[in-house]
């Protein structure tokens, strides 16, 4: 005998209209009742991703007792989206339409494009919007980066290029050097992809240098598997864009390993690497190497929702003796932003 059928009917039409217009508990509800899990399974599946949340705050939440705010429950919310096969950001929006003042504090209210595995490529640069922590040149502001998103949009566009290129990341690893004057020598990407449209034959590669760079003395080399096709730039926000040509065309399913870099080194001292994600992927790993002359005194790992979003996540990371280089991998990428930061003094 099925329980519950009459609810669950009702279900998806409320879940649509409470996504939509909220709020936060009601939307968490009907999620949950759509999906037909008893709280003490979504405890089990929070568990899975590593979020430890009790049956008790759960069901605050579902009622709207409480909400979640601490960094920790808002992790929880991000795999609350996932394990009920929500739309990415659909809940977390939600609370951040709260009039709860500290709420909007600590929540994204606006999202810039960041485009991702999914997509044409991965923003990278320093999207932080924080202050400098000592030693630490500045990061980029929140208004620059929207401007760079702006700017990044009209590149693409003279590319030709659409926001889903026909790729999924299935891996991803990338190798960045720091130089001896502290700046940004430049990077290298390996990507593994799988078409999932017939008629693929190009990446399009994008790279945001720190500030004070020039992309017009930047190069792109491809490196294995590919060639280099159209390159933009804009001087003013530092973003210069690249196609990466095939000399095939994939079919849906295909898979295909391509190697490029990036020479930079026409900026200042730089003090954190970033990669934006648009849409969940593969795996991702990023190592940081800075040359034996300039070490820094510290380097750590962090995760942000958005550029408006606070940073969260830290996590320390030991620098190797012998190869002076720190790494993070993610073996399944979300949307948000990842990167890694150091500090000079």
């Amino acid at each position: 005998m099925r329980h519950g059928t009459e609810h669950a009917d009702l279900a998806p039409a409320e879940l649509k209209t409470a996504l939509q217009g909220g709020p936060f508990h009601v939307a968490l509800r009907a999620a949950i009742a759509a999906r037909g899990l008893p709280l003490q399974r979504v405890q089990h599946h929070l568990t899975r991703y590593g979020v430890r949340v009790g049956v008790t705050s759960l069901s605050y939440w579902q009622q709207g007792a409480r909400r979640p705010q601490r960094p920790e429950s808002l992790r929880a919310v991000r795999a609350l989206e996932e394990i009920l096969q929500l739309p990415d950001e659909s809940l977390i929006r939600l609370l951040a339409k709260n009039d709860d003042p500290s709420a909007r504090a600590t929540l994204p209210t606006h999202s810039t494009r960041i485009t991702g595995p999914a997509g044409p490529a991965g923003v990278t640069g320093p999207a932080g919007v924080t202050g400098p922590a000592r030693g630490r040149p500045a990061s980029r502001s929140y208004r620059s980066v929207i401007e760079a998103s702006g700017v990044l949009n009209r590149l693409l566009t003279e590319l030709e290029s659409p926001l889903d290129g026909g790729l999924h990341t299935i891996g991803h690893h990338e190798r960045v050097r720091i130089g001896a004057r502290r700046e940004l020598r430049g990077r290298e990407s390996q990507h593994i992809v799988r078409a999932h449209k017939d008629g693929v034959d190009r990446y399009v590669a994008v790279h945001h240098g720190d500030p004070g760079c020039a992309p017009d003395r930047m190069t792109v080399r491809a490196l294995e598997n590919c060639r280099t096709g159209r390159v933009r730039w804009h001087h003013d926000t530092g973003m210069l864009v690249a196609e990466l040509l095939f000399d095939t065309r994939l079919r849906a399913g295909d898979t295909f390993l391509f190697r490029y870099r990036f020479d930079d080194g026409t900026a200042g001292a730089s003090g954190e690497y970033v990669r934006g994600f648009s849409f969940a992927g593969g795996q991702y790993a990023l190592q940081v190497r800075f040359d034996e002359r300039a070490l820094p005194v510290g380097c750590h790992r962090f995760t942000q929702h958005s550029e408006a979003a606070p940073r969260g996540g830290r996590q320390e990371l030991p620098l190797s003796d012998r190869h002076h280089s720190v790494h993070l991998v993610e073996p399944r990428v979300r949307s948000g932003i990842l990167g890694i930061a150091w500090d000079w003094e």
